[in-house]
C-alpha cells in the first residue's frame, strides 16, 4: 500500500494562522506531515509526501501527482491522508474546538480509513478531547467536496487538527504532547486501515 501525505496551504496563503501569528498552519501541516512519513517509514511502510514546496500548490497540482500514483499502482494500493488545521473566524479567537476527518460524499473506503483514524484519535488524544463527528450516515467523518478529496482516485481523507484560532487547541497543537499524539494518531489509523 502507498501512503500519500498532503500538508495543507503554503507560506504564501493568506490567513491560514492563529490570531497572534504564532502559529501557521503551512508550517505546522509540514511538520506533522513529515513525522507521520518518517515513523510509517520507520516501521517498514511506503509513505510519501507529495507536497515538498513551502509555497502553496494548486489543488489541480495536488491531485494530479495522487493520481500519477494511482495511475502506476492501481487506485485500491494507493490511500491519501491529507494534513490541515481548522479555524472557526476570520482572524479573531473563536471557541470552536476540536479533532475531525473528512470525506466524499457518499459511502466509499475513505470511509473506513476515517473511521480508522477516529478510533486512533479516541485512543490517542488526551481524555476529555473533543473529537467532533458527524454520525447522520452511520460513521463518525464529515463529508464534503472539497477538491482534494474529489478529484483524487484513491480513498482520501483531509484531517482537521484542532482549531488554530482557539488558544487552547493552539497550545495544545504547539505543546510536546499534542504533536506527538496527532502524529500517532494518523499513523496508528492508517496501519489499522491497511491491517484491516
Amino acid at each position: 500500500m502507498k501512503i500519500l501525505i498532503d500538508n495543507g496551504h503554503g507560506e504564501n496563503t493568506p490567513g491560514k494562522r492563529s490570531p497572534d501569528g504564532e502559529f501557521r498552519e503551512y508550517l505546522y501541516a509540514r511538520e506533522i506531515a513529515e513525522a507521520i512519513e518518517r515513523e510509517l517509514k520507520m516501521r517498514g511502510y511506503d509513505a510519501e509526501r507529495i507536497v515538498h514546496e513551502t509555497v502553496d500548490v494548486p489543488l489541480a497540482e495536488r491531485a494530479r501527482r495522487v493520481n500519477e500514483f494511482c495511475g502506476k499502482l492501481g487506485a485500491s494500493n494507493v490511500i491519501l491522508i491529507s494534513i490541515h488545521c481548522n479555524a472557526a473566524g476570520n482572524g479573531d479567537w473563536m471557541n470552536a474546538r476540536g479533532w475531525s476527518a473528512y470525506t466524499s460524499k457518499g459511502n466509499t473506503k475513505a470511509d473506513t480509513l476515517a473511521s480508522c483514524l477516529y478510533a486512533a484519535a479516541a485512543e490517542h488524544l488526551p481524555a476529555g478531547t473533543k473529537i467532533r463527528s458527524d454520525w447522520s450516515d452511520k460513521d463518525p467523518d464529515w463529508e464534503e467536496n472539497f477538491y482534494v478529496l474529489t478529484k483524487t482516485r484513491c480513498p482520501a481523507v483531509l484531517t482537521e487538527n484542532f482549531f488554530q484560532d482557539n488558544r487552547d487547541d493552539v497550545a495544545f497543537l504547539l505543546s510536546q504532547e499534542g504533536r506527538q499524539a496527532i502524529v500517532k494518531l494518523h499513523v496508528e489509523g492508517i496501519i489499522k486501515y491497511i491491517g484491516a
